[in-house]
Order: C-alpha cells, then structure tokens, then sequence
C-alpha cells in the first residue's frame, strides 16, 4: 500500500497500544501525532489539524452518557465537524461503537485489531474528509500558502503547545524571529484557532508605511482633513474590528509615532485624522519584528510601555537551520505544489539534493526554502530534482561540501559569509554588496534583498552606509 500524506490524530491511554500504533501508522499516513489523554485533544485538533482521529472509547471516568468516547466524538464533531473520527472499541463496546456512528463517526476499529483493516478504515476516513482538505488528498499535500507547518522539533512543539493554550484568548502577541520564519503565517494560525476567526485578520507592514501617511493609515481620516482626502476613510484598527490586527515589522515604527499608537492601544479608541470623534475598537493585536526590541528600548529607540503593552505573550520562531528535520518534509511540500502548479512531472528528490538541502544554512528561511524548490522545479527536465536543478536555483553558493567554483548564484543577496559572521555581519555584507552591485539604487537593492523600502532604510542608518 503506497504512503498516504493524511494527518492522524490517536488518542488512547493504554502505553502498549500507543508503542504499536507509533511503528505502524508513520509508515503509512504523512504525519501523525499520538496523545494519550483526551485532556489536550481539542486544542491538539485545533493546531495540528487532522484529516482523522482514532478515538478511543473507553478512558478513565465516565461522563453521562455511559462512555467518554461519545461525549469526545461529540465535541469533535461540534468544533471541527470536517474532521473524521473513528472510534477504537473493545468487543463489549460494539453497540456503543454503532452508537457513535450514528452520531457521526466514520467508522470503528475493534481491539484486538488487523492492521491491515485499521490502514484501510483510516484511509477511507481521511478521503472523506470534504472540502479543501478533500482536495489537498488528491494531490498529496495541503496548499502551503498560510498554512502553519509545525514540524517536529522540540521548540516548534513548544510553541504549538503555547498557541494552543492562548490562541482562544485575547491577549496580546508578539512574535519574533529572523525573516523568512513564517512569523505573518504563525499570525493567521492564531487568529484562524481563535474565537475572532469570523471576523477578518487586517494586516499592515508598518516597515512599508510612510510617516507621513501613519495615522490615516492606521487610524483613519475624515474627508477633507487633507488635499486627497476626498471621503471619509476607516483605517486599520476600524477595518480590524470585531477580528484581529496585525502590525507585522513593528520595531520600524518612528520614536515620535510610537506614543500614538500606545494611546490607541491604551484606549482602545481612535480619531480619525481631521475628525473629533473617538471611535471604539474592539481588536485583538498580534505584532511582529526581526529586530531585538529589548535592545532598541535599552538605547531608547523603541518606548518600554508600547513593548509591555504589545508583549503580554512573546513567541520567538528558531531559524530554519535550527530546525533541520524541518527541512525534507518542507522540501517534498513544496516540490509536490510547484510541480502541480506548473505541470511539471517531478515527483521525487535524489539523495544528492537532499544532502545538499540539509548541509545549506538557509538564511532566508522557509522563505529562501520555497523560493529554492520553486525555481527547481521551473527548471527541472527530469521526474527527479537532482542536485544540479537545486544549484541551479541560485543555492548553491554557500552549501558544504560543493566545490565554490560550482556556485551559479546568491539566495536573497546574504551569501558569502564566513561560517564564524554573526547574522548582523552577514547582513551588512549583503546589503553592502548589494549597494554597489546597484550603484545605490535603493529599488533594486531592497528587491534583490527583499525587504521593503523603509526596512532598507533603517538598516543603511544602523550600518552607517
């Protein structure tokens, strides 16, 4: 039976039960997660997303209905109706078992069981789950634009669990990390687990926001309050209400502009520029930044009391290079979406390549990453990426164990530097680099580094370029 890439979710108690399944169910879904109480099982669902659930019926206390496992299928099947749940039974609890179906269940696996029947009734359950994961089955993958993938490092594992604990609650997040990260998708899984997901998520990338234009933008304008203002406007907080508001590159923000987002923070109202009015928001706030706040606040670049108020709970996203089981999965994801995407027949990755994508440091991130497999797959002539196709995506400069003459090319403008740089060096190398690569042309330079206008800017002031 070929490898199905459905997400499974066991929940059961029995130790020896969990051992066995751990063996055989990786060998035959894409990914699964095995808990051993139905304490974690909501939030789990709700981060990792299953396509099915092996439930267990029978745990250790009972709830009105005779059995926990109904009382679990039922809250299942009330918060996450598309997910497929099949209920894992002892012979006495058959006609619980049948009971369950008729609640919903896909189907029931009864102890002892054939593992040849478990494989199937799993299979079967997750080509039943409908709608967009439907359709992610069919061609081995979910879309990986803004969908979270969580690994299976220990840090990432850590912050799912810290997502899965806040995620329904209202409190402020900030969240950091080198570009490339996946801060903005980490963002929209919050706000996705969240009870606002019915609401829109506004985002604003502060770093690519004139000063000029800062309050309109953010809080709006009355019409005639400027020479273009020719009606009323709803900024980014109004446009946020009811959902959630996400100020991606924070730490751009100007000293002088700081205290007025903190008084709109503070109030939770804002006047629209030109207008008296103060208008009440209801949002909930997640920010973003690469840069060391804590820092700017010591060298008082960035205000102590907007940080407190953005920072009630602070995940930091680990670079790629930290998360290196991350990095075949991720591959294969991308590979998978591009190949369909652009009808190219590549359905493998020799051993070569994926030497080569383990040993690069990936300083773009997930970001550099996708980027790389992307034009792999474009250039492609075979059915297997091979190593030559990963170079010649412009990766290859930097890899270990790859002669340097063999270099075609930079990822992202930040290559070159030595393995002891520390990424601030790196950074300025690239950037100056890249300066005289353009003649200062600061378009081309912020395109090549891909970074906005504004961010470039900051970063010629901080290196003194």
């Amino acid at each position: 039976m070929s490898k199905n890439r459905g997400k499974i979710l066991v929940v059961d108690d029995n130790a020896g039960i969990r051992s066995a399944l751990g063996l055989l169910l990786p060998m035959h879904f894409g990914q699964v997660e095995i808990i051993p109480s139905p304490g974690e099982l909501i939030s789990r669902i709700g981060t990792f997303r299953p396509d099915a659930v092996l439930l267990d019926m029978n745990f250790h206390r009972d709830i009105n209905t005779g059995n926990e496992g109904l009382y679990w299928l039922s809250e299942i099947k009330s918060r996450f109706p598309d997910v497929q749940v099949v209920l894992f039974t002892a012979y006495a609890d058959i006609a619980l078992a049948v009971e369950g179906m008729k609640r919903g269940a896909a189907d029931f696996i009864v102890k002892p069981w054939n593992n040849e029947k478990l494989i199937k009734v799993l299979d079967d359950a997750c080509g039943r789950k409908t709608g967009t994961a439907g359709n992610a089955r069919k061609t081995g993958m979910k879309d990986t634009e803004g969908t979270m993938f969580w690994g299976s490092s220990p840090a990432m594992d850590e912050i799912r669990k810290t997502v899965g604990k806040i995620a329904s609650t209202d409190a402020s997040v900030l969240i950091t990390g080198e570009n490339g990260t996946g801060k903005d998708v980490l963002a929209r899984e919050i706000h996705r687990l969240s009870g606002r997901n019915g609401m829109p998520m506004t985002s604003v990338d502060l770093g690519a926001v004139p000063e000029t234009l800062f309050e309109s933008e953010l809080f709006g304008h009355a019409k005639g309050a400027f020479t273009d203002a020719k009606s009323d406007f709803a900024g980014k907080f109004e446009q946020a209400h009811g959902g959630t508001l996400f100020l991606d590159e924070i730490g751009n923000i100007p000293l002088h502009l700081q205290s007025k987002l903190l008084r709109v923070l503070q109030n939770r109202t804002v006047t629209r520029v030109g207008d008296t009015r103060s208008i009440p928001i209801d949002i909930r706030l997640i920010c973003a930044t690469n840069m060391d706040l804590p820092q700017m606040v010591s060298e008082g670049k960035f205000r102590e009391d907007l940080y407190y108020r953005i920072n009630t709970v602070h995940i930091n996203l680990p670079p790629l290079r930290e998360r290196k089981d991350e990095i075949l999965p991720l591959s294969e994801m991308f590979m998978k979406k591009y190949a369909d995407q652009y009808n190219r027949k590549v359905s493998a990755i020799s051993e070569e390549a994926l030497n080569s994508l383990i040993s690069y440091p990936w300083k773009g991130n997930i970001r550099e990453l996708q980027n790389c497999l992307e034009k792999a797959v474009i250039m492609s002539e075979g059915e297997t990426l091979a190593q030559k196709d990963i170079m010649s995506a412009g990766a290859a400069s930097e890899w270990k164990d790859i002669p340097e003459s063999h270099s075609s090319g930079q990822t992202s403008g930040i290559s070159g530097g030595s393995s002891e740089d520390t990424l601030e060096m790196i950074e300025e190398k690239a950037i100056r680099s890249a300066m005289k690569k353009y003649n200062g042309n600061l378009s081309l330079v912020a395109k090549t580094l891909d970074i906005s206008r504004p961010t470039l800017y900051n970063k010629l002031r901080k290196y003194n370029i």
